[in-house]
């Protein structure tokens, strides 16, 4: 440990020290520093949040947002109020005292003629308690709305002091301790209400339009859904080796074939894979199904989603949404719709390369640094090296095309479509998919390389996954066979035989449409967050050195 935080720690444990002795100080004077009785006195004096309070006060608001305070006067409210202390200043016979709920912040106005032998019990306060007040609401000279309160009392004693709002910005400190960086960072509390107001919304949507909400395993004996590596466990009464869920897809579909025509799930998935600022291994997922329907239906479905959770944010975080929106450099005042092979195409002409790039990329004498000097001064800086590297694994041309749309397209949608006047980027509907790198989608109709799949990108974000299903039963076990040998030759992301998912399928599927979205990534797009922790409570940590 290093000497500075050799001596931030000394001066913390000092702090920690101080505290407590406060806290005996109050049980010394027969009083409870954790009580636990607040509600008891409902009957006699609710408690109200602080937020009411305000709301009360606000006809009495002046033009430029103070209270007067001869109209507060006049409507002055007996009030008794609870919350944490984030301000503390004495002066004199006098102090101010900010508290804060869930509903917002209010301040206490303590003035000793009023308190009497009480004001002296405020020196036993210390910034983080919680404490309880009764007062009658007034205005300060200053217009500020405040309780001045005849009685405090101390509900929780803080022992640990909370951070000002510069000393609490490592992240990953924010991280280990969100329940500090909560309190100490307004924003952070708001990205996750936001979270919350976007997970509701989406069960608005879904309900609204007469699917089911169901929850299905998150383990299982095989690996299925997706193509990702899985978490093992272990089952002990069992004696199972079990797969900890990467999507929820089959058992949704297996619903489906029961007559849950639609049906969705907020799933939490694990995925056995790397770590980055859109990628965590603890994911949540939302998933849903819907017979008689298409990828076109859910690609119309999907710009309503969107708009209408967006919307729904605005309504229920107006101020933090206005930062939010206005920071933003995507727009959904419309939506592009373009194949995966005119991508291609379209990125091979806009990078000045000629079309047979895909195909010899691979190749030991690709003239690779011919192309790569003409893709720069079309300004398409483009990763040669995973691209050639990439090409060099694909077993066939889906997923050579596949291949080419990462490198070549795929990082420059955001600058290839636009709004009409450039200043932002739209959501581009990257539509159908190679068979070969999409094992669980439909073919398409006259052209069985292709699937009736879509992949959304906003912002350059993949946010969801969706397709056409796939009911041929035989059509299905074909392309799991196809996934065992992928796996016995080596590959790690591929999906296992599922002989009862066919077994469902032979009692018959109906058509069917299927959506995957990630909820994490579409908290990130709307708070304006920029890393996947960031709208994760609790993300997974490296334990700390010493632990």
């Amino acid at each position: 440990m290093s000497k500075e935080h050799a001596d931030e720690g000394a001066a913390e444990a000092a702090l920690v020290a101080a505290r407590k002795a406060k806290t005996e100080r109050v049980r010394e004077r027969g009083e409870n520093p954790f009580a636990n009785d607040v509600t008891e006195r409902e009957q006699k004096s609710p408690l109200l949040p602080l937020g009411e309070v305000r709301a009360h006060h606000d006809p009495d608001k002046r033009e430029d947002g103070r209270h007067d305070r001869e109209k507060v006067a006049a409507r002055a409210k007996r009030v008794r109020v609870a919350g944490r202390i984030l301000f503390m200043r004495s002066f004199g016979a006098g102090a101010f005292v900010r508290l804060r709920d869930r509903t917002g912040e209010l301040q206490l106005y303590c003035q000793e003629p009023v308190m009497g032998a009480g004001f002296s019990r405020l020196d036993d306060l210390d910034l983080g308690d919680f404490v309880e007040a009764e007062g009658e609401t007034m205005a300060t000279d200053k217009g500020e709305l405040s309780v001045s309160p005849d009685n405090v009392r101390l509900l929780t004693k803080a022992h640990r002091p909370l951070p000002t709002k510069t000393s609490f910005k490592h992240v990953e400190q924010r991280y280990r301790r969100r329940y500090v960086d909560l309190v100490a960072n307004k924003e952070v509390q708001a990205t996750f209400r936001g979270r919350t107001a976007i997970v509701s919304a989406l069960r608005e949507f879904l309900d609204g339009r007469g699917f089911i909400e169901v929850e299905t395993p998150t383990m299982s004996t095989i690996v299925g859904g997706a193509l990702a590596r899985p978490f093992k466990t272990h089952h002990n009464a069992l004696d199972l080796e079990l797969f900890m869920r990467i999507a929820p897809e089959l058992y949704l579909k297996r619903l489906v074939v029961g007559g849950f025509e639609r049906v969705y799930e907020i799933a939490r998935c694990y995925r056995n894979e790397g770590i980055s600022t859109r990628h965590n291994p603890e994911f949540t997922m939302l998933e849903y199904y819907q017979a008689y329907a298409t990828y076109h239906t859910l690609m119309d479905q999907t710009e309503e989603l969107l708009r209408f959770v967006d919307a729904r944010l605005s309504e229920r975080l107006p101020e933090s949404y206005g930062a939010w929106a206005a920071a933003r450099t995507f727009s959904f005042e419309r939506f592009a719709r373009v194949p995966m092979s005119k991508l291609v195409e379209t990125a091979l002409e806009r990078a000045g390369l000629p079309p047979e790039v895909p195909a010899a990329v691979g190749a030991a004498d690709a003239p690779i640094k011919e192309w790569a000097k003409a893709a720069k001064a079309k300004g398409r800086d483009i990763d040669w090296a995973n691209f050639r590297k990439g090409a060099q694994k694909c077993s066939g041309p889906g997923e050579l095309s596949f291949c080419a749309y990462e490198y070549l397209a795929e990082p420059f949608l955001t600058k290839d479509y636009r709004t009409d006047d450039g200043s932002k980027s739209i959501p581009v509907f990257v539509v159908d998919y190679p068979t070969e790198v999409s094992p669980l989608a439909r073919k398409k109709d006259g052209d069985d390389t292709l699937t009736d799949r879509f992949e959304l990108f906003v912002d350059g974000r993949e946010i969801c996954n969706a397709f056409s299903e796939l009911n041929d039963p035989d059509d299905q076990a074909a392309r799991f066979e196809a996934q065992v040998q992928k796996k016995a030759a080596g590959a790690e992301e591929t999906m296992d035989y599922d002989e009862d998912y066919i077994r469902a399928l032979e009692y018959g599927l109906p058509p069917t449409a299927g959506f995957g979205m990630g909820v994490d990534r579409l908290a990130m797009l709307l708070t304006g967050s920029q890393s996947i922790r960031d709208v994760i409570l609790f993300p997974l940590l490296r334990p700390e050195e010493g632990t």
